[in-house]
């Protein structure tokens, strides 16, 4: 079995390891799968190996703190066999084609990291650390309510109970616990959630780009709202981009949208619309402010702009072709691809993540096909097939390690109820 890569803009010989390391309670799987997250939509083939997930598989879910504590000699013996399967599966993994793992465990001393090390480099592997530390209490008790109470380690416990079992557990490794500081090895610390960022020997585009995005990381909720523009004329004509002006029904999507944000939102709103009329026009009957990002415009069809579907196929029936065969990577002649479009989304994605305050982005159903998929966690493959309506409204809120999801069909004021996705091309 081969893995594809589906990177078509980075390099392909990117083979690297990112090793989590810190205490218990430290965030260290909501990074590790964030990472995970954003790399596999820039089209990395990316993948966590968490050794809870194999302790709970392999032994079972009910493991009190003592099965943690440095002195319980058979707790120390399983736990490092489990967390060598991990270790091996990870690289094989990588050598079936996978471009980065991420190795999710506490390594909290030296010795367990030098070895997580050399067995990577011997398969030929970079690897940077990324280590979570945390100095704040109430960070590590809210982790430990909202997340670590809830997992099936605690499951039927009650919840103070939980609660002193898994400091309990937390004491134990931070008896052993030995910080990050080998001057050999390239690494990330992230002290409580990124207020403070030390960076050592960081080199490449991946590292790079890992640091920019772990920079903007945050743990505030709020709500992300999506929705394309009211319905326009080309939309009613089926043609493609242009920027044609809202139709009556996308006024009046754009007065439901307001009446929406109005009863649902607990503070206003940061609008972002493209620069096209269409998002602009359905922003306005907001009022409040909003700000047009050129990057949100809807993928540009080149030569093929403003015609229909029907229209590139007796016209360029090659083109018309090619995009089927290849609707990912095809690009329009003088035009762009869905892989450019993520090429240049990715700054909005940096903004959203650093954003503290309910965003809500007025687009296009390429540009928000590719920021769903994002948040939702799909590969650059399943973006073509997203489900984005017209007249819906998609709220996606953070949890402790995804998104949820809920889903507004807004009835519009003065016309009739919403179209689908697919009767409104765009």
């Amino acid at each position: 079995m081969v893995l594809s890569r589906m990177n078509p803009f980075t390099p392909e010989k990117t083979r690297l390891v990112l090793v989590l390391v810190g205490l218990p309670a430290r965030g260290k799987t909501y990074i590790g799968r964030k990472m995970a997250r954003y790399l596999n939509w820039l089209g990395f083939a990316a993948r966590v190996f968490n050794i809870g997930d194999y302790r709970r598989t392999r032994l079972g879910h009910h493991h009190r703190h003592d099965f943690f504590n440095p002195n319980n000699e058979e707790g120390n013996r399983l736990r490092n066999e489990l967390a060598t399967l991990a270790l091996e599966d990870m690289l094989n993994w990588m050598k079936l084609g996978g471009q980065i793992g991420i190795y999710d465990a506490t390594n909290t001393t030296i010795l367990r990291r030098r070895q997580v090390h050399d067995r990577c480099l011997q398969h030929g592997l970079d690897v940077v650390f990324v280590e979570s530390v945390c100095e704040d209490p109430s960070i590590i008790e809210a982790n430990i309510r909202e997340t670590k109470l809830t997992s099936p380690d605690y499951e039927g416990v009650e919840p103070d109970e939980a609660a002193r079992d898994f400091r309990a557990r937390i004491d134990h490794y931070t008896r052993a616990y030995e910080p990050i500081q080998e001057e050999n090895y390239s690494y990330i610390k992230l002290i409580d959630v990124g207020r403070v960022m030390v960076m050592h020997q960081i080199q490449g585009y991946v590292p790079g780009k890992l640091v920019n995005f772990l920079m903007n990381m945050h743990l505030v909720r709020r709500p992300i709202w999506l929705t394309r523009h009211g319905e326009s004329e080309f939309n009613l004509q089926g043609r493609i981009g242009g920027d044609s002006s809202l139709t009556d029904d996308g006024r009046h999507y754009a007065r439901a949208l307001a009446s929406f944000v109005r009863e649902h939102a607990i503070r206003p709103p940061i609008v972002w619309t493209s620069t096209l009329s269409r998002t602009v026009e359905t922003a306005r009957e907001l009022h409040l402010p909003y700000l047009q990002w050129r990057a949100l415009d809807e993928i540009d069809g080149g030569v093929c702009d403003s015609m229909t579907y029907e229209e590139i196929a007796e016209r360029m029936p090659d083109e018309f072709a090619a995009r089927q065969a290849d609707k990912l990577n095809y690009r329009y002649p003088r035009g762009e691809s869905y892989v450019d479009v993520t090429q240049r989304l990715e700054p909005v994605i940096q903004e959203l993540e650093r954003e503290r305050e309910p965003v809500l982005v007025v687009g296009h159903q390429a540009v928000l096909r590719v920021l769903y998929a994002y948040f939702t966690d799909r590969r650059p493959e399943q973006v073509l097939h997203l489900d984005i309506p017209i007249h819906t409204v998609i709220e996606l809120t953070p949890g402790p390690y995804a998104f949820v999801e809920r889903r507004f069909a807004l009835t519009l004021q003065g016309g009739p109820a919403p179209g689908t996705g697919d009767a409104m091309r765009d």
